[in-house]
């Protein structure tokens, strides 16, 4: 079944919930601070991880110090969907060495 992308205001409503998180074109988008390479490496396979148990996957982009997620959901269009914002909201919960 496709999913079904929100309105431009329940993005926004989203972002106000979210920490950190904007919009880039399509996606919804965070980039993660961290105060090592090897942290980032170890954070972003946290998320894929769990991005592999919710069947979401993100376009991940691994630099020093900081991981960039950006998601959007296929099947919504390549739009941003309920889905997104589920999985940024537990990618936020996850424990972190913050930079």
């Amino acid at each position: 079944m496709a999913a079904t992308p929100l309105s431009e205001a329940a993005v926004e409503a989203a972002l106000q919930a979210l920490n950190g998180w904007t919009v880039e074109g399509d996606a919804l988008v965070k980039t993660f601070s961290l105060p090592s390479y090897a942290a980032g490496l170890m954070f972003a396979t946290m998320i894929g991880a769990m991005a592999e148990g919710h069947n979401h996957h993100p376009e991940l982009t691994i630099g020093y110090k900081k991981v960039r997620v950006a998601f959007t959901t296929h099947d919504a269009g390549n739009r941003i969907s309920q889905k997104d914002v589920d999985i940024a909201r537990a990618i936020d919960a996850l424990p972190y060495p913050r930079a």
